[in-house]
């Protein structure tokens, strides 16, 4: 087994140049594939009510969820780095009431970090997790947990003031510990800058090539019944036609009567054949 993604390691890519990889989880089987495909960190996102619960946005989604999620995607990620994002208001009442939750995600769920979508105002609370030992990733621009708040899924930071206090938030939000910030729906020229003026990763989605990794949906990415698809996304296979047809295939085959076949069947002995039918019955 290879050995287990670190804060540090992440930090030395940074210093190195070296782009880092993300990719969302919600489950065993997914987790499983994207670390064994080599990805350095795993997100189990709150996007997953959108994703697999059929949700319009992440806001239902709770606490319970998210560590549902969390203990699967952990029990397959022995090598990569998972980050647990922390749902809606479940970090938005006292310091208190968010360290207890972030620690439920840690405990229960084992995750490695927690993610927070906001700026400069949570610098108090990612000050505080990061002292109870809890390593935090922020999460600027789009925050989809505050969808409705900004007027439904649009680009962050197009003009200059929005430009500076994505700035800001991010400086802060290094200055309060966060190991690492996602970026998402961010001109590329102002994620690029801000990458450049940080000390910690800047992943990116939707945020340009100038970002210090990047992160993607795993059904966005391999085309597994994405309901959508941003500009930002690039489908690396069409996997939900082939499911699609696989199982279009095996109806048929059952209104048919070819499945199952020979190869797919138990077959009884033939004393145990003469007690159910009687003598003269013999196997087929």
């Amino acid at each position: 087994m290879a050995k287990q993604v670190t804060t540090s390691d992440i930090r030395k890519k940074k210093e190195a140049g070296i782009p880092i990889s993300m990719v969302t989880a919600y489950d065993f089987p997914s987790a499983k594939l994207v670390e064994e495909a080599g990805a350095d960190m795993i997100l189990v996102g709150d996007s997953l009510g959108m994703v697999v619960l059929g949700y319009d946005s992440t806001v239902p989604v709770t606490m319970d969820d998210m560590l549902h999620h969390t203990k699967a995607v952990t029990r397959a990620a022995k090598r990569a780095f998972v980050v647990t994002d922390m749902p809606f208001l479940s970090y938005h009442g006292t310091i208190e009431e968010a360290v207890k939750n972030a620690g439920r995600l840690m405990q229960e769920g084992l995750a490695k970090a927690v993610k927070l979508e906001g700026g400069s105002e949570l610098a108090p609370l990612i000050t505080r997790l990061v002292q109870a030992g809890i390593p935090v990733v922020g999460h600027i621009g789009l925050t989809p947990q505050s969808v409705h708040q900004l007027g439904g899924y649009k680009v962050q930071g197009r003009d200059l003031e929005a430009a500076k206090k994505l700035l800001d938030d991010a400086l802060a939000i290094q200055q309060a510990g966060a190991f690492a910030i996602v970026l998402e729906c961010v001109p590329e020229e102002v994620a690029k800058m801000i990458a450049e003026k940080l000390e910690i990763a800047v992943i990116g989605i939707g945020a340009g090539a100038g970002c210090d990794g990047q992160v993607l949906v795993f059904h966005d990415l391999v085309g597994y019944a994405s309901q959508l698809t941003p500009k930002f996304v690039k489908r690396y296979a069409d996997i939900g036609t082939s499911i699609r047809e696989a199982v279009a295939a095996y109806i048929k085959e059952v209104e048919l009567r070819r499945f199952p076949g020979p190869d797919h069947v138990f077959h009884a002995s033939e004393e145990t054949i003469k007690e159910l039918y009687g003598e003269g019955v013999t196997q087929a």
